[in-house]
C-alpha cells in the first residue's frame, strides 16, 4: 500500500542539526513533507545546506553571528533568516506552517514549547527537558489551547499507541523500557575509571552525545519518567522503568485486567517522527521492518538503582514538585558537559547531581516560570561550584 502524499501539511523542525532534527529531516523527505521553517544554534554550514536542499521559508539561528553569516550567504535566496535569543520564536510565530517538531536539546528547548503551543500549533516533542522543567506550565497551556502534544521519545509514543487499547481510568501503571546503557551490570567501583567515549558506546540506539550520556547515566529514563507522569496525567510512582537489552519493545501499559499492552519496532527514531506527524493516522514505513524469528529472543531486568542513583533521584523530584526537577535538569547539564571535555569523572558526574538537588532544596516551592528559571540559573551556579 503506498502512502498518499497529496497535501501534507508542512513542518517546521526545531533543532534541526542534532540527531532528531536530522532524522526528521528525512522523514520529511522520504513522505513528501515540506519543510518551512528550521532552526539551529551556530552550525552555519549545516543549516544553509539544509535550507537549500527543503527550499525553506525561514531560518533561525540561536547565536546572532551565526545568523548574520547565514544572511550572507543565503542572499541568493528568498529565505528569511532570524537571529538571537528571540529569534526562534519570532520565526514560529510567522509561520503558517500548522505543526512544529522541538528536537532542540535540552532546557534551551522550553521557550520553543511555549512559543509553538502559544502560536496554536500543534507539537511534536523530542525536548524532553520542556516537561522535566516546566511540566505544569507546559501542558496547561496546551490544555487550554486544547492541544495534544505528540510525543517523539520512542517510550513515550510507544505508550501512546498502547493507550488506544483502554481508557485512563483502566490504566494500573505504565513501563517504560530501558536499554540499560553501556554499562549496565556494572557496580559503582566499575564505574570510576570510564571516559566519555566509553559512555558514548551506546549498544543499541544511535543518538546525539548529550542524550547518550543521560543514557549510560541512566538519567534519561530519569527525565523520561517525569515526561510521561505530565504527559498521561499518571502519577510517578505508577510508571516503572524495566531493562531490555534488547530496545524492541519500546514501552508497556498495563491495565487493571492483567492485560499488558506493549510496542515493539527496530529500535529507529525515524518510526517516532513518522507516527507524530502522521497520527492519527498510520502510513508505509521508513524502517526496516521488525524480524522476531531473527531475534529469537526478549530479555528484561530490573534497573539497578544504588548504582544508577539519577533514576530514584527523578522520583524524588517530581514527588517534591516545584522547580526541583528543573534544578536536577539544570544540574544534570552542567555535569554531563563537563564529563565529555574531561573536567570530571562518570561517578562525579552523579555526585555533583545528587549534591546541588540537595543544595537547594526550597526549589520546591517555587511554581511560576520566572522563578523556576531562576533556580535554573541558580543550578548551573551551584553545579559549577562541585566541579
Amino acid at each position: 500500500m503506498e502512502n498518499n502524499y497529496e497535501n501534507r501539511a508542512p513542518l517546521i523542525v526545531l533543532g534541526s542539526t542534532g540527531s532528531v532534527g536530522t532524522q526528521a529531516l528525512d522523514v520529511a523527505e522520504r513522505t513528501g513533507t515540506p519543510v518551512e521553517a528550521i532552526c539551529a544554534h551556530r552550525d552555519v554550514n549545516a543549516v544553509e545546506a539544509q535550507a537549500r536542499k527543503f527550499q525553506v521559508k525561514m531560518c533561525a539561528m540561536g547565536d546572532e553571528s551565526a545568523a548574520a553569516e547565514l544572511r550572507v550567504r543565503l542572499a541568493d535566496t528568498s529565505v528569511r533568516v532570524y537571529g538571537g535569543a528571540d529569534g526562534i520564536p519570532e520565526m514560529i510565530a510567522a509561520s503558517d506552517a500548522p505543526i512544529a517538531l522541538n528536537a532542540i536539546i535540552g532546557e534551551a528547548g522550553l521557550a520553543s514549547t511555549l512559543a509553538v503551543l502559544r502560536a496554536n500549533k500543534q507539537l511534536a516533542l523530542a525536548n524532553k527537558e520542556s516537561l522535566v522543567v516546566a511540566g505544569e506550565i507546559v501542558m496547561r497551556e496546551a490544555r487550554t489551547r486544547g492541544i495534544h502534544i505528540r510525543p517523539v521519545d520512542s517510550e513515550h509514543c510507544a505508550v501512546a499507541q498502547c493507550l488506544q487499547a483502554g481508557e485512563h481510568r483502566e490504566v494500573k501503571r505504565l513501563l517504560l523500557t530501558a536499554s540499560g546503557g553501556p554499562f549496565f551490570g556494572r557496580t559503582r567501583d566499575e564505574l570510576v575509571g570510564v571516559r566519555a567515549e566509553d559512555a558514548l558506546a551506546h549498544p543499541t540506539w544511535s543518538m546525539g552525545a548529550k542524550i547518550t550520556i543521560d543514557s549510560a547515566s541512566m538519567m534519561n529514563k530519569g527525565f523520561e519518567v517525569i515526561e510521561a507522569a505530565y504527559l498521561f496525567d499518571i502519577p510517578a510512582e505508577r510508571v516503572d522503568v524495566v531493562v531490555h537489552r534488547e530496545s524492541i519493545i519500546h514501552s508497556m501499559v498495563e491495565y487493571i485486567d492483567g492485560s499488558v499492552m506493549a510496542q515493539m519496532s527496530v529500535p529507529d527514531m525515524r518510526h517516532c517522527i513518522q507516527h507524530a506527524l502522521t497520527h492519527p493516522h498510520r502510513e508505509a514505513g521508513c524502517i526496516a521492518p521488525l524480524d522476531l524469528v531473527k531475534l529469537g529472543k526478549l530479555t528484561f531486568a530490573a534497573p539497578d538503582e544504588e548504582t544508577f542513583v539519577l533514576l530514584p533521584l527523578a522520583r524524588e523530584a517530581m514527588r517534591r514538585g516545584g522547580a526541583v526537577p528543573a534544578v536536577l535538569n539544570a544540574a544534570n547539564e552542567v555535569a554531563v558537559d563537563a564529563f565529555l571535555h574531561g573536567r570530571i569523572g562518570f561517578t562525579a558526574l552523579f555526585d555533583t547531581v545528587v549534591q546541588t538537588v540537595e543544595q537547594l532544596p526550597d526549589a520546591a516551592k517555587a511554581h511560576s516560570l520566572e522563578d523556576i528559571l531562576g533556580y535554573d540559573r541558580l543550578a548551573r551556579e551551584t553545579a559549577k561550584r562541585y566541579l
